[in-house]
C-alpha cells in the first residue's frame, strides 16, 4: 500500500523516512501517525538498512505537531486514543532494533519535539526553530513528552520549555541538551547522511546491543547493568566467532 504522508528511500545501508504531507508544514495527523508506524516496521524488517534516518527534508518543517484542526472535534475517547497512538509510535521507534536519527531540518513543535526526543541520536539544521506550544494553546498532547523531556534536558530546562511555549534557535537548543549536534543549512543533508552512513558501516548486532543497554541503564542500577551488558556481550561475541 503506498504512503500518502511521507517516501522511503534506502541509500548505503540508511533508509531514509521522510516526511512529505504535500503542504509547508508536516502535521501529525492521525493518518500520518499510522503511516510512520507502518513505515518503521518496513524498515526494520529491511535488511538493506542498518541506520533509520527521519525527516521532513528538503521542506521547511520536521512536525509541526498534531494536526490541531483534527483535536478540536475529538470526543474525550478520541483524545485517549490519539494519545495511545502516538505513545505507541514513540515506543515503536524506542525499541526498534536499529538506531534512529531525528534529522530536524526546520520547524519541529508540539508533538514533532516529542517525535524527535523519541529518536537516538537529534541532528539539527541551523535553520531549526523547537519548542513545545501545549500551554500557549491550553492542552497537552499527551505523547509522554513531559516524562522524556527532563530525561533529555533536565527539569529546569523541561520547566522553561513547556511552560514558556517559547521557540527556541538551533543553538539554544545544542546547549540544552536538546539536539547533538548543529550543522550549516547549506551542508546540513550532506552532514546527516555522511554521519548515518558511518554509523551504518556497523554491524547491525552491535549497534541493536549498544542502543537496548543504554536505553535500559535510565531505569536500571549499576550492578544490574553490568550484568546486562556482560551477558550481552557474552551472546554476541560468540555469535561473531560463529560467523
Amino acid at each position: 500500500m503506498p504512503y500518502k504522508k511521507l517516501r522511503i528511500v534506502i541509500k548505503n545501508r540508511v533508509g531514509y523516512l521522510l516526511l512529505d504531507a504535500g503542504s509547508r508544514f508536516n502535521k501529525l495527523s492521525i493518518t500520518t501517525i499510522r503511516e510512520l508506524k507502518r513505515a518503521f516496521t518496513q524498515l526494520e524488517e529491511d535488511m538493506a538498512a542498518n541506520v533509520i534516518v527521519l525527516s521532513g527534508y528538503p521542506g521547511e518543517s520536521f512536525a509541526v505537531g498534531a494536526d490541531i484542526g483534527q483535536m478540536v472535534h475529538f470526543s474525550t475517547n478520541d483524545a485517549l486514543h490519539f494519545a495511545e497512538l502516538g505513545q505507541s509510535l514513540f515506543e515503536q521507534i524506542e525499541s526498534c532494533s536499529k538506531p534512529v536519527i531525528a534529522a530536524l531540518n526546520g520547524i519541529t513543535m508540539g508533538g514533532g519535539c516529542d517525535l524527535a526526543m523519541s529518536s537516538d541520536i537529534r541532528l539539527a539544521s541551523e535553520s531549526l526553530r523547537i519548542g513545545h506550544s501545549g500551554a500557549k494553546l491550553g492542552i497537552i498532547t499527551g505523547f509522554c513528552g513531559t516524562h522524556k523531556l527532563p530525561r533529555i534536558v533536565g527539569k529546569n530546562f523541561a520547566r522553561e520549555i513547556f511552560m514558556t511555549s517559547e521557540i527556541y534557535s538551533a543553538a539554544v537548543a545544542l546547549q540544552m541538551g536538546l539536539v547533538d549536534r548543529v550543522y550549516h543549512e547549506n551542508e546540513f543533508w550532506q552532514k546527516v547522511s555522511s554521519f548515518a552512513e558511518r554509523i551504518a558501516s556497523r554491524p547491525l548486532t552491535a549497534l541493536s546491543a549498544a542502543k537496548r543497554l543504554i536505553n535500559a541503564a535510565e531505569d536500571t542500577d549499576l550492578r544490574t547493568g553490568c550484568l546486562l551488558e556482560r551477558e550481552m556481550a557474552t551472546h554476541i561475541n560468540t555469535l561473531q566467532k560463529l560467523n
